[in-house]
């Protein structure tokens, strides 16, 4: 089902799932995907590694991780691609939603659009990054997302946007539905959160962010982050102003791009705000809660993604930090979020 709603900051428009046609891959089409590292076990500290972390990232707590592989970066365009061309999927994005989804999304009691109104808001689309020329109020999301029909993974931008000549960028505008599908015909599933913060930290311990602890503006780019005041004015500082191309930067201790930036990532997990503090504690592999749980938004179940994108900076978002949670919904897609994939070290 899709669903408009807002959401800690982030707007977020939500499809219903698309079909995920034919499944499985040609070896030609494994040899072409994105190259897997391996992760070795170990057990970590997992959560805020100072005071300045969010509510939901404590308490600090150690975890133990099996093995795994991972991709080396973010799902991009070029792979996505392959995937529609040998399935036909329908992403969410691309779907109309019925006057009944709309209304179900909708807090209740609220009276129901005006024909012309109510035919705007279920066409298929995505909300896009449209960023005003000045300072405006960090409360007010309106100000740099507007929803634009026509919106797709193949048009990121709007429907007179396009991803030509953007083969290794990563696909954006796509939903955990559809990563989900993406990961079965690729032979691999969604990081558990915290095997996607485990992988993130790259071997270090109790450091802030991928590559330590050194600020993110010093020295030379070390991700694809907003650089200047958000969101009028980018001085491209790191090079870009949007999306940078996977690898644009250096990997991680465990040879892992783009862990901070670029892209939000899907994870797994349901999102509980409180399942640090009810006892993940000391679990080898956990798999996440069995439940969502969002008290800023408790009408909404919510998936949890990693990481950081484009957009964040000092002064609005800090998700590139290594430990840094949000979430958004199963059917959401987002201009700044995207996937990458892993797969257990003992499957087949």
């Amino acid at each position: 089902m899709k669903k408009i709603y807002l959401v800690l900051g982030v707007a977020l428009i939500s499809a219903c799932a698309g079909n995920p046609g034919k499944q499985g891959t040609t070896a030609a089409d494994k040899d072409s995907l994105n190259k897997m590292v391996l992760i070795p076990a170990g057990s970590f500290a997992m959560g805020a590694d100072d005071s300045t972390g969010m509510p939901d990232e404590y308490p600090k707590h150690t975890v133990a991780i099996p093995s795994f592989w991972m991709d080396e970066h973010e799902v991009t365009n070029k792979e996505f691609a392959q995937f529609v061309a040998a399935t036909g999927y329908v992403t969410t994005a691309e779907k109309p939603i019925s006057k009944e989804e709309l209304m179900a999304s909708l807090p209740p009691g609220t009276p129901e659009p005006d024909s012309a109104t109510l035919a705007g808001m279920t066409l298929p689309g995505a909300l896009v990054f449209t960023p005003p020329d000045h300072a405006v109020p960090f409360n007010d999301i309106s100000q740099w997302w507007s929803f634009v029909a026509g919106t797709t993974w193949q048009h990121p931008e709007g429907p007179n946007s396009n991803i030509h000549n953007r083969d290794n960028e990563p696909v954006t505008q796509v939903s955990w539905l559809d990563a989900q599908a993406y990961a079965k015909w690729a032979g691999k599933r969604l990081p558990t959160e915290a095997e996607w913060e485990y992988a993130a930290r790259g071997g270090l311990s109790g450091k802030i962010y991928p590559w330590g602890e050194e600020a993110l503006t010093s020295g030379k780019p070390k991700a694809n982050t907003w650089n200047g005041n958000f969101p009028y004015h980018n001085t491209k500082t790191d090079g870009y102003y949007g999306l940078a191309p996977v690898k644009s930067y250096s990997p991680n201790g465990y040879q892992l791009y783009d862990m901070s930036g670029n892209v939000w990532e899907w994870c797994e997990d349901w999102y509980d705000a409180a399942y640090y503090v009810q006892g993940e504690k000391g679990v080898k592999a956990p798999a996440g809660p069995v439940t969502a749980n969002d008290p800023d938004d408790p009408g909404q179940a919510k998936r949890v993604i990693r990481g950081g994108s484009f957009m964040c900076s000092d002064e609005y978002c800090r998700g590139y930090r290594v430990s840094a949670r949000m979430k958004s919904t199963p059917e959401s897609g987002l201009a700044n979020l995207g996937f990458r994939c892993v797969r257990s070290a003992d499957a087949k």
